[in-house]
């Protein structure tokens, strides 16, 4: 079959291109930034690429009309304060585009919406269903509530706050019940409802065996890694409040942050599990999905992860419009060494932050990443996917990878930080020289303020990051 999926770069589709690859379907995938998507080399002669942007109804008319099936998996919660808006344009312009292929059906992956009162991340995934449903194709709409997986955002959330919190005080909808599911089982119901009639035009919700609260999903995850932990509910925390405490305990997103506690208020089991027995799948238990998410991460095996979302940083941005570094009006930070080891060098700017750190003056880095928490920016929570890979569009702490060339020996980072102007760090080798620049484009006086005010400290933090990065 021929198979439109959406969303390719997201934490769900990177999952699920190669198992639809492996089954013998020929995918299409629909990617607004190409120089994000890095697929493994074992699919990209297997698959083909299409640039689409689901808010331009002009881009939309570049999918193939000989499509047998498409995948609706885009979401962008955190990505605008208007994202219901922009959601329910994405999903018009999507369902138009479908009409004019021959698809017979559209998987949409959406949330549990069995609760009167839904908060506006699952009003906007259910007025997206609706717009779907309207269209030529028949409509298969899966609902998850709390997907538990390597890189996951909930997964990520969880294990932030059980590792860093011997004792906790929290707000009340840590006893607000859900039906959490492994992400192995997602994709499994994702690839299986595939061309199968019996799902056709309806939608189901898809959960593991164990319905737990919050609380529960909480101390579950700290027995599981041998940790002991107190937790202790509260009913004063308002959910302004409550957004804050998630904000700067965990690397979520402060939009992000408001979102899920918005979500978390209204309870997400599942009405029942007849498509368990359409599909033939036995969803695995809570525990089972951490064991095999620990397995993943103690291997470095993590496929795909939520921090490389664009929406997990302070702006969505368009990687093209940024990967040519300017020059007209900046401040530039210019250092060369030579090296004797062209392999180790460029090992060691691989691995550079995360559990690696910066190579000098951490604790600096460490306080520079704590500041940025404090304005509502990401800080250097997000950490890195993969300890020895990195790729345009990965989350590297608080930067964003624009370019990763290892032949070449070239790697350009992008802030993320709150900054009253651009900044750019890149590593370029030339022969056996290491080239280390860091670009800042002010904005106003504030911007040229702040550039001369951490003169001071790039003097010795630049200098002597270079030194042990050419060691």
């Amino acid at each position: 079959m021929n198979i439109l999926l959406t969303g390719a770069t997201g934490y769900i589709g990177q999952r699920l291109l190669p198992v639809l690859v492996a089954q013998g379907h020929h995918v299409i995938c629909g990617v607004r930034d190409p120089k994000r998507f890095n697929p493994p080399e074992t699919l990209a002669t297997k698959i083909r690429i299409i640039t689409i942007d689901l808010l331009n109804e002009e881009s939309l008319k570049t999918i193939p009309e000989d499509i047998d099936a498409a995948y609706y998996l885009v979401h962008s919660m955190s990505a605008s304060s208007a994202y219901q808006d922009l959601e329910k344009q994405s999903a018009i312009y999507f369902r138009e585009a479908i009409n004019n292929t021959q698809a017979k059906q559209v998987i949409y992956l959406s949330g549990i919406v069995n609760d009167k009162m839904l908060s506006e991340h699952l009003n906007s995934r259910q007025t997206v269903e609706n717009e779907l449903h309207k269209g030529k194709y028949s409509l298969t709409t899966l609902r998850a509530g709390i997907i538990i997986g390597s890189g996951s955002a909930s997964f990520e959330i969880i294990r932030d706050l059980v590792e860093k919190l011997p004792i906790m005080i929290t707000p009340r909808w840590l006893n607000t019940k859900c039906q959490p599911i492994g992400i192995t089982d997602v994709i499994s119901f994702l690839y299986q409802s595939l061309g199968k009639e019996e799902t056709y035009d309806k939608n189901f919700d898809i959960g593991g065996p164990d319905i737990l609260s919050y609380k529960e999903m909480l101390l579950q995850f700290a027995e599981a890694r041998g940790l002991k932990r107190r937790i202790y509910i509260v009913p004063v925390m308002t959910p302004r409040l409550s957004s804050y405490w998630l904000y700067f305990v965990t690397s979520t997103s402060y939009k992000l942050a408001i979102a899920l506690v918005d979500s978390m208020k209204v309870e997400v089991v599942c009405r029942d599990n007849k498509i368990n027995t359409i599909l033939n799948i036995a969803p695995i238990s809570y525990k089972e999905a951490l064991n095999k998410a620990f397995k993943k991460i103690e291997t470095n095996e993590i496929i795909s992860s939520w921090k490389d979302a664009l929406s997990s940083g302070t702006m969505a941005i368009n990687m093209s419009e940024f990967i040519q570094i300017p020059t007209h009006g900046c401040f530039i930070d210019k250092r060369e060494k030579a090296f004797n080891n062209r392999e180790a060098c460029i090992d060691r700017i691989w691995r550079i932050g995360g559990e690696t750190g910066w190579y000098y003056g951490n604790g600096l880095w460490k306080l520079r990443g704590f500041a940025d928490k404090l304005s509502g920016g990401v800080g250097l929570r997000r950490g890195r996917t993969h300890l020895d890979q990195l790729f345009p569009g990965d989350a590297l702490d608080f930067w964003r990878v624009l370019y990763a060339n290892k032949e070449e020996g070239r790697l350009l980072l992008f802030a993320e930080m709150k900054l009253p102007g651009d900044a750019w760090l890149e590593f370029k080798i030339k022969d056996n020289v290491l080239q280390q620049t860091a670009t800042f484009r002010p904005v106003g006086i504030s911007g040229r303020l702040y550039w001369y005010s951490v003169l001071p400290f790039h003097g010795f933090i630049f200098k002597n990051m270079l030194k042990r990065l050419t060691a």
